[in-house]
């Protein structure tokens, strides 16, 4: 059986990525002045940290290849503060997930589920973990679907911050990264949307090091070494997530997954656009 933080993590994921697929919160963040997606990227997710530089948001950030954070930030603040970002991102994703969820998003199920996350969102250690913790501290929505979007946001950032953690223990960085799980995917490193947009001799360096440092096999594929590495991340990634679910009784847990369940076949049903 999956790890308990696995297994919330695939229900309350499709929630939160309408924040980055869904029309509606890039159309509420540009609707500030932001001039491009990518803008509305950094200036939503980065909100809770304040009006940081862009080292600071590469650094919590962890994977985004050099000079990417910088070509955004610190110039998203000029356009609107972090306070504006971070209302127009709730706002946008709660009307996609309504959208999306239709007479759902008004459910019982959905009121049940917003709670229970929440008990666990809001009750995770946050040492070590800059993007949670600034999350952890804003207010939480009263109305639910906004309490739900909110709590899966703090539960997947939670998560990301530990999974960094667990890329870093194990000397994988950012770009290293995503090759990890394009190969893990079969798919070539240049194609994978993360990194396909790398100059391609940027690219080749990071995989001829991986190879070099036996993670990749001589015929590009993840080697024996490459895949006991990725699945040693994703292990710690989740023992690193479970405290969040401390703060759960018994059987609330079991509660919050069935509740889950309906809300992210829905989502998953439409790929969270």
């Amino acid at each position: 059986m999956e790890p308990v933080a696995r297994r919330v993590y695939r229900l309350v994921e499709p929630i939160h990525l309408v924040t980055y697929l869904a029309e509606e919160p890039t159309a509420a963040l540009l609707a500030l002045g932001h001039r491009s997606y990518w803008d509305g990227y950094f200036a939503g997710r980065a909100a809770p940290l304040g009006r940081v530089p862009a080292a600071v948001v590469d650094a919590v950030f962890y994977n985004f290849a050099p000079g990417e954070v910088a070509r955004h930030v610190p110039r998203v603040w000029e356009v609107a503060s972090p306070e504006a970002a971070l209302a127009a991102r709730e706002q946008g994703a709660v009307a996609a997930l309504r959208r999306i969820l239709g007479d759902l998003a008004d459910s019982p199920g959905v009121a049940r589920a917003a709670d229970l996350a929440t008990v666990a969102a809001v009750s995770a250690p946050a040492h070590g973990r800059a993007l949670y913790a600034g999350l952890q501290a804003l207010r939480v929505p009263d109305e639910p679907v906004a309490r739900l979007w909110h709590a899966a946001t703090l539960l997947r950032e939670h998560r990301g911050d530990g999974h960094n953690a667990a890329l870093l223990a194990a000397g994988v960085g950012g770009t290293e990264a995503h090759v990890l799980l394009a190969l893990d995917l079969g798919m070539a490193p240049e194609k994978f949307g993360r990194v396909h947009h790398l100059p391609a001799a940027q690219l080749a360096a990071v995989v001829d090091g991986m190879r070099t440092r036996g993670l990749i096999d001589a015929a590009g594929g993840l080697s024996d070494t490459g895949r006991s590495t990725k699945d040693r991340i994703e292990a710690l990634t989740d023992e690193l997530a479970a405290p969040a679910y401390d703060a759960l009784r018994p059987g609330e847990l079991d509660r919050l997954l069935g509740e889950l369940a309906p809300i992210a076949a829905a989502l998953e049903a439409t790929g969270s656009r």
